[in-house]
């Protein structure tokens, strides 16, 4: 009966190796169908992108019909409908053209609009001044400037006031960019002001003139509401507002402005005075945080006390 035992034992013993190597030899199997089946899928994908970018090569105009089957293209062009550019339509318009826009579409210019847009001779008084003053393009100042009376009749800012900011701040440079991140013709700190930039196609468009413009404005206006004077407003603008003077940006800003009315007015003004413009050059004065940080041009001799600007 013992041996009986162990014989029932040693059978028992080779069934369960016998099964064990079977499962192990049909995971084996299992496996290497598996990884078959994978590499003739990856090899089948392969061919077929290959078949598809030759097709794209031979016509491209299946790219769009692709494009368009994409679940990201969507979300691309809610994003394009959301950064808007800035309208560009009446930028080389002369205010008698804008007016006439305006009444087409029911809006009759007030008289603070008229007063702001000037008039198409004074524009071309202050472009001709600026372009040899800046040494600059005509055509290109003529779209500054165009720009600068725009958005002041926009916000309600004086449009000459905006140019002496851009003028002392930038020298009229687009691409003006000083070592603290102040980027464009208003130099307005686009990491600081970026919610501003949001409407006119993100902080990538701090280069772009007609939106730096408009923002440097609007951040220029709230700074003089704030301040309760342009003086005030500028020493706030220039980062200046927790210390006693603001090394004479004010007066240089100012001094610029009074050479504009009078240039604007049909004076003869000298396009040089004894300090001639000068290429930007970071603020000695460290500035908080929250203002932003802009250029100082070259100096030039301190003027008499400016008087108020009553242009808001």
């Amino acid at each position: 009966m013992f041996q009986g035992f162990i014989l029932a034992v040693q059978q028992g013993s080779t069934r369960l190796a016998g099964k064990t190597t079977a499962l192990t030899v049909a995971a084996r199997d299992t496996r290497s169908g598996f990884m078959t089946t994978m590499h003739h899928l990856l090899m089948l994908l392969g061919i077929s992108s290959i078949f598809v970018l030759g097709l794209m090569f031979i016509k491209p105009d299946l790219v769009e019909k692709f494009k368009k089957l994409s679940p990201f293209t969507a979300a691309e062009e809610n994003v394009a409908e959301q950064a808007t550019p800035p309208n560009l339509a009446m930028l080389m318009a002369t205010p008698e053209q804008v007016a006439q826009s305006d009444a087409a579409k029911g809006q009759e210019p007030t008289e603070e609009d008229r007063k702001m847009l000037g008039n198409q001779r004074q524009q071309q008084w202050v472009t001709n001044w600026l372009a040899k003053r800046y040494r600059i393009a005509s055509d290109a100042t003529n779209m500054l400037v165009s720009a600068s009376y725009l958005t002041a009749q926009e916000i309600k800012l004086d449009p000459l006031l905006i140019l002496s900011v851009m003028a002392i701040e930038s020298g009229l440079n687009p691409f003006a960019e000083s070592p603290v991140g102040a980027q464009g013709l208003m130099q307005v700190m686009s990491k600081v002001h970026h919610d501003k930039f949001q409407e006119l196609g993100g902080v990538k468009a701090a280069l772009n003139p007609v939106a730096n413009i408009k923002v440097g404005a609007l951040i220029l206006k709230d700074y003089v509401s704030r301040g309760g004077s342009v003086e005030a407003g500028l020493k706030l603008y220039v980062g200046a507002a927790a210390f006693e003077n603001d090394s004479g940006y004010g007066s240089r800003v100012m001094a610029e402005y009074r050479r504009l009315k009078d240039v604007a007015m049909g004076k003869n003004v000298p396009t040089f005075t004894s300090a001639p413009p000068a290429a930007p050059a970071p603020q000695s004065l460290p500035a908080p945080k929250s203002e932003p940080v802009t250029e100082a041009k070259a100096a030039e001799p301190k003027p008499a006390p400016p008087e108020q600007i009553a242009k808001l």
